[in-house]
Order: C-alpha cells, then structure tokens, then sequence
C-alpha cells in the first residue's frame, strides 16, 4: 500500500472505525474499505475510490464478510462495479449454522 493511501485510510479509520486506534484498524485495511464502503458520507466513498481503485472495492465486495455491508450498500456496490446485472446481486454473506 502507498503512503498516500495509507495517510487516507488512517484519516477514514479514525472516522470509521472509531473503537480501535487507526493504527490497529490500518493491520486489516479491507475492513477499513469496508466500513467505508457501506456507510460512508460521499466525499470520503470519492476519495477512497479514487485512491485504491476499483480493482480492489472489488476485492474487498467480493471477500466480504457476514454482516459488513447491508443490502443498501450491497447493491449499490455490485452494480457501480459491473458485478452484478439489475435484478441478479448475489445475496449477502449469511453464516452458517450447523
């Protein structure tokens, strides 16, 4: 990872991921995407996207875990990425139970 964009994701991570320090959130920076990604104010979603690429919201929609992104956001991921086709988003990550 750059320094400019790990100057931007510990900006973000304080404002993100406000339970941890943005140097313990920067040890995973996908979850930092992440957190951005799904709730995110516009300006910041711009800066990032900008930053990292879309290769790697990709990456990071794609490896997503249960419970990082809502419905909302999901959609909107897959189709701003070419993903998805309207109508046909995979469903989000589930857990499952044995």
């Amino acid at each position: 990872m750059s320094e400019r964009n790990n100057n931007l994701l510990l900006e973000l991570a304080r404002k993100y991921i406000w339970w941890k320090t943005p140097e313990e959130s920067l040890l995973m920076p996908e979850r930092v995407i992440a957190q951005v990604m799904n709730i995110g104010d516009f300006d910041d979603v711009q800066a990032m996207a900008e930053q990292v690429g879309d290769a790697c919201l990709c990456e990071v929609l794609t490896q997503a875990e249960v419970g990082q992104f809502n419905a909302r956001s999901w959609h909107y991921w897959h189709y701003r990425l070419g993903l998805a086709k309207q109508g046909e988003v995979p469903a989000l990550p589930e857990r499952n139970l044995l």
